[in-house]
């Protein structure tokens, strides 16, 4: 990515009319709750397009079957090497002519070849107020340091861990008697009306990328 970028929908006037929604392909590996708010969100200036994974059966894949989505798989012991991985997912994003890819509780880390092929279109979602708390263990870490905020952050995703630039972030408590289940359940309903919001937003606006700094227009 540049230190300096601009991203717009390809057709933003006709999205806005809601003849033309933005492709978004989301890459998952759980349960697919993330997914479903994205599913069940009736804004006209995206949609869903495939659903992918590197996991031949998840929940994931399941609910975009329910719903008549293009899916596919891609799994990591099918390729040489995870270069060789990065660029056959990149190739099946771009195949579905991907305006925007979300990380939807994707468990594997993508790397140079694909976020080239993807460049500033690729987002994720995550359980912490970012930088604070990255990896995945981010509610028990939050609980071990006593924080009373926890959150979730949704961010352009780079070749970093949880490190890409933010776009957006929302705050929950933590209460006294939260355990790591209670907290992670606060945080992931906040995470999924925060990411709807975004990929809604970038969708019909566009963003722009300054170096750390990133914002939805």
């Amino acid at each position: 990515m540049t230190d300096s970028s601009q991203f717009s929908p390809r057709v933003s006037d006709a999205q806005q009319a809601g003849a033309h929604p933005a492709k978004v392909v989301v890459l998952a590996s759980g349960s697919g709750t993330l997914l479903q708010a994205l599913l069940d969100c009736t804004d006209p200036g995206f949609c869903v397009v495939a659903v992918g994974s590197d996991l031949r059966h998840c929940g994931a894949l399941d609910r975009a079957a329910q719903a008549g989505i293009d899916t596919f798989t891609v799994g990591v012991n099918e390729y040489l090497d995870r270069s060789a991985w990065n660029a056959a997912l990149a190739q099946l994003c771009l195949d579905a002519d991907a305006d925007l890819v979300v990380l939807a509780g994707f468990m594997k880390l993508v790397g140079p070849a694909f976020l080239a092929a993807l460049p500033g279109r690729v987002i994720n979602a995550h359980p912490s107020l970012l930088p604070a708390f990255p990896g995945m263990h981010a509610p028990a870490d939050a609980l071990a340091h006593g924080v009373k905020l926890s959150g979730c952050t949704i961010f352009i995703v780079d070749e970093g861990v949880d490190a890409g630039p933010i776009l957006a972030q929302r705050a929950v408590p933590v209460f006294d008697d939260d355990d790591v289940p209670s907290l992670h359940e606060r945080i992931k309903v906040a995470e999924r009306a925060l990411l709807v919001e975004v990929v809604a937003a970038m969708a019909s606006r566009g963003w722009d990328v300054n170096q750390r700094k990133v914002s939805i227009r």
